[in-house]
């Protein structure tokens, strides 16, 4: 069974605060620390509003590195990027945000530059923020043929491209992700997922551990410390 701290919110104004409340912290400890931070952060509609309450902060921005956990294999202006999303969300800061794909549409290539890009970086992350699909994927660590290249990838390498099978409907392109051994390099790692159904299955993949079939459980077995997970009700 795999160890976590659980925050839990019925207010969605509440959660988004408490997550946002939560990375600021974490950005004054490695600014004050190293003299700059490195976030990963997560797609999605989840963040969204956070990012809001997080980009209002009064934080040392001019010290802040942004990149996406993961990156769908498009157009980095296309709504689908990652990067994109963070570019806008984080507009009004001075933080300096880092794409990892550059619109290569093969995974194997696109993975190769992302693992470049990020070994240009200054690393670890001060953060891992992470959400989960409702198949139990995280980041892009899904079930298919490349799962297990993200799961075991050695140490040194950060990035790799993945094939989702089957693709996600809303998203049904290949990606790029950060492996699993890069995720668990970061000094803290932070889930964030809301509902009913979402916190049964981040449960069960706690309760299975290493063992789990879900990617989230395999990901999560494999940290120095509890991940942080903050949870909505609603």
């Amino acid at each position: 069974m795999t160890r976590a701290e659980w925050r839990c919110h019925d207010d969605p104004g509440a959660f988004a605060e408490a997550v946002a409340g939560d990375v600021s912290v974490i950005v004054r400890r490695s600014v004050g620390e190293r003299g700059r931070s490195l976030l990963a952060l997560p797609g999605g509609s989840t963040p969204r509003p956070i990012f809001r309450h997080l980009a209002a902060a009064a934080l040392p921005w001019e010290a802040v590195t942004l990149i996406p956990t993961d990156e769908r294999l498009v157009e980095l202006g296309l709504e689908l990027s990652n990067a994109r999303l963070l570019k806008e969300s984080f507009a009004g800061t001075d933080a300096k945000v880092v794409p990892i794909a550059d619109g290569e549409p093969e995974p194997g290539r696109a993975g190769d530059v992302a693992d470049a890009r990020l070994q240009e970086l200054p690393w670890p992350p001060a953060l891992v923020w992470l959400g989960m699909g409702e198949d139990g994927h995280t980041a892009s660590i899904f079930a298919g043929p490349d799962l297990q290249a993200a799961l075991d990838a050695p140490a040194v390498r950060r990035a790799v491209g993945v094939r989702p099978d089957p693709l996600p409907p809303e998203a049904p392109v290949a990606r790029v992700t950060l492996t699993r051994s890069a995720i668990a390099s970061a000094d803290a790692v932070l889930v964030s997922i809301t509902g009913e159904k979402k916190r049964a299955l981040l449960e069960q993949a706690l309760t299975e551990g290493s063992d789990s079939d879900l990617p989230i459980g395999r990901v999560l077995a494999d940290l120095r410390q509890p991940p942080t997970i903050h949870w909505c009700s609603a």
